[in-house]
């Protein structure tokens, strides 16, 4: 794979390329018996090849392509993928945040997602890449083929944060959007109206999809470090306003407390999978002890 791509990082794939990512709720698909499926035996619709993996049956695999290029693929069917993955990556405005020389909110999400594409990916389950702001712009299907990550790289290689949220509305267009239930993976600072959002996350639960979020926020955000007269800029809408910062460190500090103690609270609720990213952590750290967890609490 060529490594002109940003959010390629041999290194971050590398680090977990032994981990497994397997969905607690029930899916739709069967292969190799990762995830529990609702489903016996297999639909007749085509959807693409991969390479033969041993323990795979044998009356899938594709004989003309074995005569032909001597080698051993296996074709792959509508209700056979392990498992629908959707990376739905945050990108307004306020992703563009980073402070200290750290990377971006926006940039450390495109890492995750990246990483969570090649780990999917590389256990054969179908990962596909959705993006949104006010709507969703940007969403390609779920497959679990190796061009399939060069897809999603170069996708993501494109994407830049520019608008105002919406986050709700984003996330109520997708669960009606999806129709087979699989593993929704959010990438988002979610600052945005904290009841709409969470009612955006519910509808995917309703629909009988795992959602894990990922809220994915720069150290300063929530420990407002500053001291002296500064101004900020609201990233979405370009409003400025200038403040003296150690008047209101305490205030800000105890509301954005408040406010990630509730969205953590209210993903509880839901049966909802909440991880903090702090981007001051390596990614590989913050993944690794996040499936660790996820392993250990299967």
């Amino acid at each position: 794979m060529p490594t002109q791509y940003t959010y390629l990082d041999p290194q971050l794939f590398g680090k977990i390329a032994n981990l497994r990512m397997v969905a607690r709720l029930v899916v739709e698909g069967v292969i190799a018996g990762l995830h529990k499926s609702p489903y016996h035996g297999f639909s007749v619709e085509f959807s693409e090849y991969r390479k033969y993996c041993p323990g795979d049956d044998l009356k899938n695999l594709d004989w003309k392509v074995l005569g032909k290029c001597d080698r051993y693929y296996i074709k792959t069917y509508q209700e056979e993928t392990n498992l629908k993955c959707y990376l739905v990556l945050d990108t307004s405005g306020s992703m563009a945040f980073g402070g200290d020389h750290r990377l971006t909110k926006f940039q450390y999400a495109c890492y995750s997602a990246a990483a969570m594409a090649y780990l999917m990916i590389r256990q054969q389950d179908a990962v596909g890449l959705v993006a949104f702001d006010r709507a969703i712009h940007t969403y390609i299907v779920p497959r679990s083929s190796p061009q399939h990550l060069r897809d999603i790289l170069t996708t993501l290689e494109h994407l830049k944060p520019s608008t105002e949220t919406n986050i709700a509305g984003a996330f109520h267009e997708l669960a009606e959007r999806i129709k087979r239930r699989g593993l929704i993976i959010v990438f988002s600072d979610l600052l945005d109206d904290p009841e709409g959002m969470i009612t955006g996350l519910a509808h995917f639960r309703h629909k009988k999809h795992e959602v894990v979020v990922f809220h994915t926020l720069d150290d300063s955000e929530i420990d407002f470090p500053y001291d002296d007269l500064i101004d900020f800029e609201d990233l979405e809408t370009g409003r400025r306003l200038q403040v003296h910062a150690r008047l209101l460190r305490d205030q800000v500090r105890e509301k954005v407390g408040r406010f990630l103690r509730e969205v953590q609270g209210r993903c509880a609720e839901h049966a909802i999978d909440y991880v903090r990213l702090r981007t001051s952590v390596p990614i590989h750290l913050a993944l690794v002890n996040y499936l660790a967890k996820r392993t250990r609490l299967g």
